[in-house]
């Protein structure tokens, strides 16, 4: 079965894009990966309205990538910061990759805004591809795309 003959209907990257693909989202995701926890921090620094984020938070913890955690300071009321649970932590290969793409293509003649490092010895932190066996950093060409377990035949469009 080829990539066309393959339907797309359990696609696991359309499914993705369905939890985080909106671009609000994927900001709030940076934005916890970098210490934000506050629903006025988040506010403030991503500059979205009110019901746009408590919509976007909202979905982010029904999708178990964030979770929320009690919080008071001394004399207000309960309130809550959103957190990363292990499955929003898995997006952060996928982040570096956005942000490896953006730093190459898209940041000011200066450089890029952010930087990331190892902590241990201060080098920066690149995203790559590597075969599951040690086979080092892959380039595209190196790879064969081939139907999975959940692979399905396509239905032939209605004419």
């Amino acid at each position: 079965m080829t990539w066309l003959e393959t339907s797309t209907e359990n696609c696991t990257v359309q499914r993705t894009l369905d939890l985080v693909g909106e671009k609000w989202s994927l900001l709030l995701v940076r934005d916890a990966m970098n210490g934000v926890r506050r629903f006025d921090d988040f506010r403030r620094h991503v500059g979205l309205s009110e019901s746009v984020l408590t919509d976007r938070l909202r979905k982010l913890v029904a999708a178990g990538i964030m979770r929320t955690v009690p919080y008071s300071e001394p004399g207000s009321r309960t309130r809550h910061e959103y957190r990363l649970t292990r499955k929003g932590w898995d997006l952060w290969p996928a982040m570096m990759a956005l942000k490896q793409w953006g730093d190459r293509y898209t940041a000011d003649p200066e450089g890029p805004p952010l930087e990331v490092a190892h902590r241990e010895c201060g080098r920066p932190v690149e995203a790559v591809v590597v075969c599951t066996a040690g086979h080092g950093a892959l380039i595209p060409p190196e790879a064969l795309t081939r139907p999975g377990p959940s692979a399905h035949p396509a239905t032939a469009p209605a004419r």
